[in-house]
């Protein structure tokens, strides 16, 4: 089963999407934590851990290997629930799979990011045990984005991750509800999606009759309410 996780960062919504059972983690990022407002990293991120038990993943944002594990060994004390997030290159390009394996060495919990290809993640998987947990986020709708299939890297990286029972492999960057159809099909072990998606998902299951009918019905009402007339 794909598991849903709400890739948010905002309080109030955190607070309301916590509630919901189809939600069973939360991701987050550096840009999400900007646009919610918040000023202390270390702060904001424990006080979302009082109000949510579930897994969840918060991103390192320094650029050179010192810092980055630094700030990993940080993190990783707020919660046992607690994924670092660690990007798989820095913003020059270079593989931190040094970084990766001395952090997965540690029993660390890792959700690597910024993935967009099989061969990023066997290089992953060759850098890490097959014990400590480690999510792999592929980011399918920025691939999608620059005019590029996500299926098939997402297809190889799943097989040649399946001999790794501790490794997750997590469709990021979800653009659409039908992302999950597509996630759940590649057998895909999480998708994390913002709320507007979440609550569309929730609504899935209507007939193509229903769907005609009630887009019909949206253009009649927005048509009134312009009083457009002929």
């Amino acid at each position: 089963m794909t598991k849903i996780f709400c890739d948010i960062a905002d309080i109030k919504q955190i607070k309301k999407f916590n509630r919901k059972k189809i939600v069973r983690g939360f991701t987050t990022n550096p840009s999400l934590m900007r646009k919610a407002g918040a000023k202390d990293y270390s702060k904001y991120c424990k006080d979302i851990l009082n109000i949510t038990s579930k897994p969840i993943s918060f991103e390192v944002f320094a650029d050179d290997k010192k810092k980055i594990i630094k700030q990993a060994l940080e993190i990783k004390n707020w919660g046992t629930q607690v994924f670092v997030k660690i990007p798989i290159t820095n913003s020059k390009g270079f593989f931190l799979g040094q970084v990766i394996k001395y952090l997965n060495n540690k029993n660390i919990k890792l959700n690597i990011t910024a993935v967009y290809t099989a061969r990023q993640t066997l290089n992953i998987l060759k850098s890490i045990n097959k014990k400590s947990k480690v999510i792999i986020s592929i980011f399918a709708g920025r691939m999608a984005d620059a005019g590029k299939d996500p299926i098939p890297e997402i297809k190889k990286s799943i097989k040649i991750a399946k001999k790794y029972k501790n490794v997750e492999i997590l469709w990021a960057s979800t653009r659409e509800p039908y992302n999950f159809i597509q996630a759940k099909q590649l057998g895909c072990h999480i998708i994390t999606t913002p709320p507007s998606i979440i609550e569309k998902i929730e609504k899935f299951g209507k007939s193509f009759d229903n769907l005609t009918k009630d887009t019909v019905k949206n253009f009649l009402i927005d048509s009134k309410k312009s009083n457009f007339k002929l």
